[in-house]
């Protein structure tokens, strides 16, 4: 794998928001620890979200936390594995929400299952989540609800990743697009941030799509859209990396590049050993490397 520069010429580079522009260790993995912990009085460590994430399926940190929960119930009924095999057992079904339900029904028998979905309650789970998140003013403003009580918000807690000279090199040399997991809302937040203005024909949210990655359909039109021949898109899990492998076997006729940064939940020799495995072209420190990469 070559970091010192991209192969080919790259005419688009599209981003992901989380772990790449910013940091959210102590936000978004933050509110799935403790959603779990306010609804059901105990939780998975959030080291573990890394392996929901790696399983694949969960680029929606909802249903993220609605996987979670149901672990923790499921132990409560007799559900003797570990999470390493819990998350190893999603992925053998294919990855999700879905993959998680069914694994958790399979496990236990019917009167077991029935309790733990009378008490999986993933409505409650995303509201939790949301007032912890976004906090008591952007709570009303963007649910349009009242609040349980005062809360200063983990969205104030994402550090920008993206440095200023990162960003203007990247916007004055490629077409820039977005696709991420995050409701449209709170990826406009994200972006200003970080200083990105990306017209809303050039990104896909969790409101523009209902596939999500690793489906390619968001690269792939972004990739139309800016008639470009080679793509890189840059994130921080293993769906990102498919996401670009899936759109390269899909688009015969344009180049993608799954860029994977260490400055999310995969860090150091086995996350870029992982990375690698999925099929990455790059794997970079952070996203402040990929200009030199690119160049």
């Amino acid at each position: 794998m070559n970091e010192e520069r991209a192969d080919a010429a790259v005419d688009a580079v599209v981003l992901d928001v989380d772990g790449v522009l910013v940091d959210v260790a102590d936000s978004y993995r933050r509110a799935i620890v403790e959603s779990v912990d306010v609804v059901y009085g105990e939780t998975i460590p959030k080291a573990a979200i890394q392996q929901f994430k790696d399983a694949g399926g969960f680029n929606n940190d909802w249903e993220l936390t609605d996987a979670a929960a149901l672990y923790v119930l499921a132990a409560r009924e007799g559900y003797d594995r570990d999470i390493e095999a819990f998350t190893d057992a999603i992925a053998d079904r294919g990855g999700g929400l879905d993959a998680a339900e069914a694994v958790v029904r399979d496990a236990l028998d019917a009167d077991d299952w029935g309790v733990v979905a009378e008490r999986w309650t993933p409505d409650r789970l995303r509201d939790v989540f949301q007032q912890l998140y976004l906090g008591s003013d952007l709570y009303r403003e963007l649910e349009d609800r009242t609040p349980d009580g005062d809360a200063s918000g983990y969205i104030n807690d994402e550090p920008v990743l993206l440095d200023d000279a990162t960003r203007e090199a990247l916007v004055s040399e490629f077409d820039i697009g977005v696709v991420t997991g995050r409701p449209a809302a709170e990826a406009d937040i994200a972006l200003d941030r970080v200083g990105l203005a990306i017209p809303d024909e050039h990104r896909f949210t969790m409101d523009d799509w209902e596939e999500g990655k690793p489906h390619p359909k968001a690269l792939t039109t972004l990739a139309e859209r800016f008639d470009a021949e080679t793509v890189a898109f840059v994130g921080d899990t293993l769906d990102d990396v498919r996401t670009a492998v899936n759109a390269d076997e899909a688009d015969p006729d344009r180049e993608y590049l799954g860029v994977g940064v260490l400055t999310g939940g995969l860090t150091g020799d086995a996350g870029r050993q992982k990375y690698e495995d999925a099929g990455a072209t790059a794997v970079l420190p952070s996203i402040n490397d990929l200009p030199d990469w690119l160049a």
